[in-house]
């Protein structure tokens, strides 16, 4: 019995178990963990700010984590509202297939050997050395295409002293955000 299948295994499910969890609110890189807060100061009182997820962080999350870091940099530099002027939420796509491996034996007219999947087999010489790919899916019912989103919101916000300008939908009170969303956030552990 061959050891390799067992290690792709262990591999894929150590992989996985280190992305079950949601992006926690900290700064983007802490700890290794793909994703978190980064801001960038680009007056006295503007900045750009940024929350990334990872695959299981939802676009909700993430935007909130965007409005929570926007707050706390409000209030950190002396400030009581801020105004985004501009904010983006990016979603980026991926597929993945899934699927346990079926290992058959099927002869390759190709080139002549038995092949680890029933199907078509391709054999090419390049760069020196032969090479050789079998479609894993011919015949297959048993994998499962799986779409995995990750969201990153981005906003350049405004910070201003006083009371928020009331005429003004995309301001925030600072300290009311903080408030409001300073618990649902999911925090580091």
């Amino acid at each position: 019995m061959s050891l390799r299948p067992i290690l792709l295994a262990a591999t894929a499910a150590l992989a996985l178990s280190a992305c079950a969890t949601a992006t926690p609110y900290q700064p983007a890189g802490t700890g290794g963990v793909r994703g978190g807060y980064a801001e960038q100061r680009l007056e006295s009182d503007r900045f750009r700010v940024t929350f990334a997820g990872n695959s299981v962080t939802s676009r909700e999350d993430v935007e909130m984590g965007l409005l929570l870091r926007s707050a706390e940099l409000t209030t950190q530099n002396g400030f009581d509202w801020f105004a985004t002027v501009n904010r983006a939420t990016d979603r980026d796509t991926r597929y993945s297939s899934f699927g346990s491996p079926r290992p058959g034996f099927g002869y390759s007219p190709y080139y002549g050997r038995y092949s680890p999947f029933w199907g078509p087999s391709w054999r090419w010489y390049g760069r020196g050395s032969w090479s050789s790919w079998n479609d894993p899916f011919w015949g297959r019912d048993d994998f499962d295409v799986r779409q995995i989103d990750r969201y990153e919101a981005t906003s350049e916000i405004v910070m201003g002293k006083g009371p928020k300008p009331a005429n003004d939908p995309n301001a925030f009170d600072a300290r009311e955000v903080i408030d409001n969303l300073g618990g649902r956030v999911t925090r580091p552990m």
